[in-house]
């Protein structure tokens, strides 16, 4: 039930990436940027470099650009030593989850919340489970949501899945998402191109965050 090690693997690259079937492009005047659980406790099962470096490297440079931009920067952060009945079926998947150290709950400190950022208590694998962001995002007049972070198939999947049927634009950061494996990756990009979303490289999601809206 605890989390796996995991193999290094190189990043999809931007040619590889499939063609979504939707026909959405970011704008910065109605994007939000969600740092998806990029806390110590997720990230330590990663070796040094592959993945994790560049992907790290990646989500600062989008964090960077979304400030610089004006665009509103969402975190989402699970709590420790949680209530067993509140964490419900995914304790029968994954255990009892993180303790409340900051060895585990602290968001890596490159990708440190700043003043004006938000930062949302996780639950479940969807960023808007029993959280306010669709509120927050309406509230700034924001309806396309970029995800970075981890897991692809897992949390940043159901993320964009939910997104989509709030009738908000979800674009899927890939090389600024991380996964217990490259095949996993590919997976959760395959399905949202399919189904909900837009796979994009932090090239194309840093150009979308700089071009005037």
């Amino acid at each position: 039930m605890a989390l796996p090690g995991i193999a290094p693997y190189a990043p999809l690259a931007e040619a590889e990436l499939p063609c979504p079937r939707g026909p959405w492009q970011p704008r910065r005047d109605r994007l939000a940027l969600l740092v998806h659980d990029m806390q110590r406790y997720f990230c330590r099962i990663y070796p040094e470099g592959q993945p994790i470096t560049p992907v790290v490297e990646n989500i600062a440079h989008l964090i960077s650009a979304a400030r610089a931009a004006g665009v509103p920067v969402f975190y989402t952060a699970q709590k420790g030593n949680q209530f067993r009945p509140d964490r419900g079926l995914q304790a029968d998947l994954w255990g009892p989850g993180m303790s409340a150290t900051p060895e585990h709950e602290e968001i890596l400190p490159e990708l440190a919340p700043a003043g004006g950022d938000i930062v949302l208590v996780k639950h479940r694998y969807s960023a808007f489970q029993r959280s306010n962001l669709e509120t927050l995002m309406r509230a700034r007049g924001r309806d396309q949501l970029m995800i970075c972070g981890v897991y692809a198939h897992i949390g940043c999947l159901a993320t964009a899945v939910e997104a989509f049927q709030r009738d908000i634009e979800a674009f899927a950061v890939a090389d600024a998402q991380a996964d217990f494996s490259r095949e996993r990756l590919g997976m959760a990009m395959d399905w949202i191109a399919a189904t909900c979303g837009v796979p994009m490289s932090t090239r194309q999601a840093l150009e979308a965050l700089q071009e005037q809206g």
